[in-house]
């Protein structure tokens, strides 16, 4: 393969870790590109308002703090590209990252900050109401409808968490579970303490048909998959819970991951099975999935990166 261009630090992916990296980088003197993927500013570009990241005491929308951080990152000298990293090959260093299926970019150490994105149930009035009130985090969004009546969807831990978190700012929640109570993925401790709150109401064997609301979400369908009938709830806010999957496709092969694709790191660091090969925000990241985390361990992947090329 013939390389279209050399670089010393190579960053894929422009959410808080992405850019984060890129300030850190730039600012000790690597002279970072960063690619900023297919959805660049990451999943911060498809909230509404931004309440609990420091230093915004009046909030902030998420694509104007995406912003925000792209213009840092570029005031500190980071040379930020369109593009997407589209196949590697950590075989030896200089690494080689593939970008947008036609050129080449060696680097000497590359920091990987691809995130994860939100599973969907693929239904078009989620779709368009995504930010209107349907959300895929309820720590992120659920302090917008305090004292409101919501509903979640998932059947695992975390749909469990958000359900229970919610129901100490919500008036009502319900939770839409595929499967009857013997089919529940979560643990056990988790199923009795949402069985067990009052304002919680399960709503077993049920899917959810629809989605209601023309300018934001004012109820929902849900069939129940034994009887067929179908229930309409009045809701202002629907959560989607089922699961995240990490953008880690292209680095099957060549770094180690969990069964679910996420990138391990070596505990306490940034730092991938291959040495100069560095991770961060939520592509390694499946129990925060913060900005404020992930911001953080793009610092992190910055510093462990400078200190790798320092001791080349």
């Amino acid at each position: 393969m013939s390389t279209n261009e050399k670089v010393h630090v190579l960053i894929i992916g422009s959410g808080p870790a992405g850019y984060t990296a890129a300030i850190y980088a730039s600012r000790a003197g690597l002279n970072p590109v960063l690619y900023q993927g297919l959805q660049p500013g990451g999943q911060l570009t498809i909230t509404t308002e931004v309440e609990n990241y420091p230093g915004y005491p009046e909030g902030i929308m998420g694509p104007q703090m995406m912003i925000d951080f792209e213009k840092q990152a570029q005031r500190m000298g980071a040379d930020i590209r369109w593009g997407l990293a589209t196949k590697v090959d950590f075989s030896q260093r200089p690494f080689k990252v593939e970008i947008d299926e036609e050129k080449w970019i060696e680097a000497d150490s590359v920091i990987i900050a691809t995130g994860a994105s939100a599973k969907w149930l693929n239904i078009e009035s989620e779709q368009r109401l995504n930010g209107q009130g349907v959300s895929a985090c309820a720590v992120c969004d659920g302090f917008f409808f305090k004292q409101q009546d919501v509903a979640i969807v998932g059947a695992g831990d975390t749909a469990c968490e958000e359900a229970l978190y919610l129901s100490k700012i919500c008036n009502k929640v319900h939770m839409i579970v595929r499967k009857g109570e013997d089919g529940m993925r979560a643990s056990k401790v988790m199923q009795d303490r949402v069985k067990n709150t009052a304002n919680i109401t399960v709503h077993w064997n049920a899917e959810t048909d629809e989605v209601l609301g023309e300018q934001s979400v004012s109820g929902a369908r849900i069939k129940n998959l034994v009887t067929g009938e179908l229930t309409e709830i009045s809701i202002k806010a629907f959560f989607v819970a089922i699961g995240h999957k990490p953008n880690s496709d292209i680095f099957k092969g060549w770094l180690d991951m969990d069964e679910t694709g996420y990138l391990l790191t070596q505990p306490g660091t940034s730092k991938t099975n291959i040495e100069g090969v560095f991770a961060c925000g939520d592509v390694q990241d499946k129990h925060y999935r913060q900005a404020v985390t992930a911001a953080g361990s793009g610092c992190m992947a910055a510093l462990d990166a400078e200190r790798y090329l320092g001791a080349l």
